[in-house]
């Protein structure tokens, strides 16, 4: 039986959190233009842009190496500023049995939530994954700060 495991960071960011939230949530699609050394390309699969039941996949680079991951949404709740992924397929299930990210954004804060089950004792806590959703998250903080 693997190991279940949570983590949880909170970014001060200045920009607001509704305003991380709102690229989430409706322009999605921009993230690899405005995050371009970690997230290569943001694809449709299934449905709209973040819409519950939309499957939507990421092309990425985690030290050094150009990694996947495809992920349903599962939930968005626009009054918490709340969205939810559950990964269905990709390189992170290959250390990790379930693996579902939430974001959710409030006032100044952007929290990020990791619920993993590992598969097997050894597997590592997904720190590199946590540290690339912060620096996305600071990227966008920065590229919104410009406009």
């Amino acid at each position: 039986m693997g190991l279940k495991g949570k983590l949880i960071a909170s970014l001060e960011v200045k920009c607001g959190g509704h305003t991380i939230f709102d690229i989430y949530h409706a322009n999605i699609h921009h993230v690899s233009n405005i995050s371009p050394s970690i997230i290569n390309k943001f694809e449709i699969h299934e449905g709209e842009i973040v819409k519950i039941g939309s499957v939507v996949s990421w092309n990425y680079n985690e030290n050094g190496q150009k990694k996947n991951v495809k992920q349903v949404i599962d939930v968005i709740d626009p009054h918490k500023k709340l969205i939810s992924w559950k990964v269905i397929e990709g390189d992170i299930l290959e250390l990790y049995s379930s693996f579902i990210i939430k974001t959710s954004c409030e006032h100044q804060w952007t929290t990020w939530i990791f619920d993993y089950e590992k598969r097997t004792e050894d597997t590592p806590e997904p720190l590199n994954i946590l540290g690339l959703i912060l620096d996305v998250t600071k990227h966008i903080e920065d590229h919104l700060h410009k406009k």
